[in-house]
């Protein structure tokens, strides 16, 4: 009895081990050496500004995960739906004014009333102020923009926008989170900036090779932007033709995601998750990442809860943060800062807005 007990154990082990080691994953893991995580100390360290939030409710919908405010004064949102939300701050109303059919991520507001938005499922989209949507981009050099993610205007009116990775779209991997967690893990430098000319209809890559290009912002001037490159936890400043990059923040406790320019000409960003010491430790080590895909979801790293705003200068001086800790409203992706100062804060997965009265 007890010698095929043994046998089927064997077996079980055996077939095991080969799954772990040789069953395909999706990615092709690309060695790296995460810098030293500091956690929250110095200009990062822990505070609860955040906890003083108001909650807007988003009428069912959620992850709010960029805004603008429209030249009428309402706060456009996106949602996971592809609803866009506009919220009169004059009444506290929350209505669709739009709906993509799509992933909106990243929106912008131009002075005329018109929307551009960064749908991960449509590629770069306008809303007119009837609410019409139209497709303006989804394809750069015979390749399609399958994550389109964040985006600004230039004083020109070209729009510059991320795609956050060429290999891993969010359709095609099952959504947003699924896929940056893929590319997050594989490391392979798939994001780009692209550049629209609204003149011309034309789309160029801009800057290329990047870890998950997200957010996007350009200065006042007009000459550069701020661009997340969130699986370097880092903030690249860069000049508009692409020809210039420079690091100007760098080893953030947290993933950035995305970035704006407020009113000030400073810049909020947003911390979606504290960084995974699991997966710092996997960076050098390809093979055991391919064997952490093969594991359960529940054992691979995971965003955790905790929320995160930074307001930075242009040069990357962390000039302030908003926390909070017990993760109350968290995976926070930026702040829409409003002329009189009225923060507005978004989320990758909340089901209302954060609104932080003016001080």
């Amino acid at each position: 009895m007890l010698k095929p007990i043994l046998k089927t154990s064997a077996v079980l082990l055996g077939a095991g081990a080969l799954y772990l080691t040789l069953w395909p994953v999706p990615i092709d893991p690309q060695p790296w050496e995460a810098p030293q995580n500091q956690g929250y100390t110095g200009a990062f360290s822990p505070n609860t500004a955040l906890h003083a939030i108001d909650r807007i409710a988003l009428n069912g919908e959620f992850g709010p995960e960029d805004a603008a405010i429209g030249v009428d004064g309402r706060l456009y949102m996106a949602s996971h739906s592809g609803a866009i939300l506009a919220y009169d701050p004059t009444d506290g109303t929350v209505s669709e004014f739009a709906n993509t059919g799509g992933l909106p991520l990243g929106i912008s507001a131009t002075d005329d009333g018109v929307l551009y938005i960064a749908d991960a499922a449509k590629g770069l989209v306008q809303v007119d102020t009837a609410g019409t949507v139209t497709v303006l981009t989804n394809t750069v050099d015979g390749t399609p923009i399958d994550y389109a993610d964040d985006l600004d205007i230039a004083p020109d009116g070209s729009v510059y926008f991320t795609d956050a990775s060429t290999k891993f779209g969010a359709v095609a991997n099952g959504g947003t989170f699924p896929a940056s967690f893929l590319d997050l893990m594989e490391h392979g430098g798939h994001g780009r900036v692209l550049r629209y000319d609204p003149a011309t209809g034309q789309t160029r890559v801009i800057l290329d090779g990047l870890q998950f290009a997200n957010g996007l912002a350009i200065n006042a001037a007009g000459t550069h932007f701020l661009l997340i490159e969130t699986g370097a936890y880092a903030v690249r400043r860069v000049s508009l033709d692409g020809a210039s990059v420079e690091t100007v923040l760098e080893n953030t406790p947290s993933f950035p995601d995305n970035i704006s320019r407020a009113p000030d000409g400073t810049f909020w960003m947003g911390f979606v998750s504290p960084r995974s010491q699991q997966a710092d430790d996997l960076a050098p080590k390809p093979f055991l990442r391919k064997l952490v895909m093969r594991l359960p979801a529940a054992m691979r790293p995971k965003a955790t809860r905790y929320g995160l705003v930074a307001r930075i200068s242009e040069t990357g001086e962390v000039l302030e943060t908003l926390h909070d800790p017990d993760g109350g409203f968290a995976f926070t992706t930026g702040v829409i800062e409003a002329a009189d100062g009225t923060k507005y804060i978004t989320s990758l997965r909340e089901d209302t807005l954060g609104r932080l009265a003016a001080p």
